[in-house]
């Protein structure tokens, strides 16, 4: 479980949502909570909560993202994760990034410390107590900072399909990892609080173990000024799975909704 649980909640800490304006699209006090179905499973959930902090007197914006196996998949397989960032309140560059992570067994527990006069990354093992410099630049994100910094800065009125963004990631010790996304156009999509106006994306992931495809994730954001995620949906080599938006609260703008349920 943990190939199939661990990219899919990488993926809702760090998806990329885009604003039509320079006008803000969240604020603090935004929480969301998304339910992510293995199956008929309901496997685990994942949760978003940003609030305003301070990171050695600098004004910053703390994010924490947690992800956690519930009822019957626990019994199986245990997930209990935790991802942190603390990014500049006016360009979104990340300070700090934290990962912890108990899957099943597996953990991991690292920091890094963005250095940005000397282009370089401090990232801290601290589980086997090592520590390594990353050399990096000043359009670097981590895995959370990514998604609030993409709501502000990409006017989607000038994409088209098949457009794509490119960027460039530093969450772990393997190093910075690029990222891109491909525009799929608007759908319509049926969810828990009513139809809501979407815009499609196509995540490139590379295919093999996990995924059945290059090209086999999708995600759904709406289409308002919160460009929240919606909906992710995942072909894996064994079976499927899905993540949709189960609860919110704090919200910027208004949360569009075509029709109530």
């Amino acid at each position: 479980m943990k190939k199939i649980l661990t990219p899919l909640l990488l993926l809702l800490f760090a998806l990329p949502i885009f604003s039509q304006s320079p006008r803000p699209a969240f604020k603090p006090g935004e929480w969301l909570k998304y339910r992510i179905h293995y199956g008929f499973l309901n496997a685990s959930y994942a949760t978003l909560h940003l609030t305003s902090s301070t990171l050695e007197g600098v004004p910053v914006y703390h994010v924490e993202g947690r992800g956690k196996t519930t009822g019957f998949a626990s019994i199986f397989f245990k997930v209990d994760d935790t991802y942190e960032s603390y990014f500049d309140r006016d360009y979104g560059k990340p300070y700090k990034f934290i990962r912890k992570i108990d899957e099943g067994g597996y953990t991991k527990d690292i920091e890094i410390d963005f250095d940005y006069e000397e282009d370089t990354a401090l990232l801290k093992d601290n589980k086997n107590g090592t520590e390594i410099d990353i050399p990096i630049h000043n359009q670097i994100q981590d895995l959370i900072s990514a998604s609030y910094f993409l709501r502000s800065n990409y006017n989607l009125e000038e994409f088209e399909k098949g457009d794509s963004i490119d960027l460039d990631l530093l969450f772990d010790d393997d190093g910075v990892f690029r990222f891109q996304l491909k525009y799929l156009g608007k759908e319509i999509l049926r969810t828990k609080f009513g139809k809501v106006e979407c815009l499609k994306f196509r995540p490139l992931v590379q295919s093999g173990r996990v995924f059945k495809e290059k090209e086999s994730l999708t995600l759904w954001v709406s289409n308002d000024w919160n460009k929240i995620p919606i909906r992710i949906k995942a072909d894996l080599a064994v079976g499927s799975l899905k993540a949709d938006l189960d609860g919110y609260n704090g919200l910027k703008n208004q949360f569009k909704i075509i029709m109530k349920q």
